[in-house]
């Protein structure tokens, strides 16, 4: 199964964008009358015949609609951006893979303040998705101060995890975090946090957590802590 994405697919037939139609009819080499399988990354899957195969503007019907059901768990990664913007793009791409729904970048004491081009990261996002056969776009959000992402009463319901490196740290997130939650986890920055950040987390009743032993680039840690909580729910445990 191939998965292609249109975002704009509420009339019966619709035409794709030249990107689009050239990789589906030149690359693909796909004809007239072939069937594909789109997203509209809200949770909609659509069986669609291709009804002119030009690869600068193909156009497709769609026979038939299903809706799959949204995770009964949530999984928000808050993440200090690394001053290599490759860095970042490399983890959004696979923590999307993984299965991630919604990402925030944060703004630390300690934050590398790197450049973010996020027209780039929403294709990396897309790109990932079709590839991991996903139906749900995961939410990009601007940069934020830590300070006013863990003040959000909107978390209250959250399991809230923070996610840094010391001895007496040492309880994993994979032994803290419960089934079928909301979850939102802070990484760091290189640097880590600060010891006035880690006091304002746990203020708000952010717990401390571990991703293991090893000391971890902000980026694999943003990728464990997103596989962690996945395992957590769709583990048979």
């Amino acid at each position: 199964m191939q998965l292609f994405f249109h975002e704009n697919t509420q009339d019966k037939d619709f035409q794709l964008d030249p990107e689009e139609s050239k990789h589906l009819i030149k690359v693909l080499r796909r004809k007239q009358g072939d069937k594909v399988n789109f997203t509209d990354g809200k949770g909609c899957l659509y069986t669609c015949v291709i009804t002119v195969a030009d690869p600068k503007k193909a156009i497709l019907s769609i026979e038939e609609r299903n809706f799959v059901p949204e995770d009964d768990y949530y999984i928000h990664l808050a993440i200090s951006p690394t001053k290599n913007a490759e860095r970042m793009e490399w983890m959004i791409e696979k923590i999307t893979e993984i299965g991630v729904h919604e990402i925030s970048f944060m703004q630390s004491e300690h934050s590398e303040r790197g450049n973010l081009k996020f027209e780039r990261l929403e294709k990396k996002i897309i790109s990932a998705c079709k590839q991991s056969l996903k139906t749900r776009v995961p939410k990009l959000n601007a940069v934020v101060p830590m300070e006013e992402l863990v003040k959000d009463k909107k978390f209250d319901t959250y399991q809230r995890f923070i996610a840094y490196v010391d001895k007496e740290n040492d309880r994993h997130l994979f032994d803290k975090a419960k089934k079928d939650n909301a979850y939102i986890i802070l990484i760091g920055p290189e640097g880590d946090f600060s010891q006035q950040e880690l006091d304002l987390a746990f203020k708000h009743y952010f717990l401390p957590c571990s991703l293991g032993k090893s000391r971890l680039r902000s980026e694999t840690a943003g990728l464990a802590a997103v596989h962690t909580l996945q395992l957590i729910n769709n583990l048979d445990l």
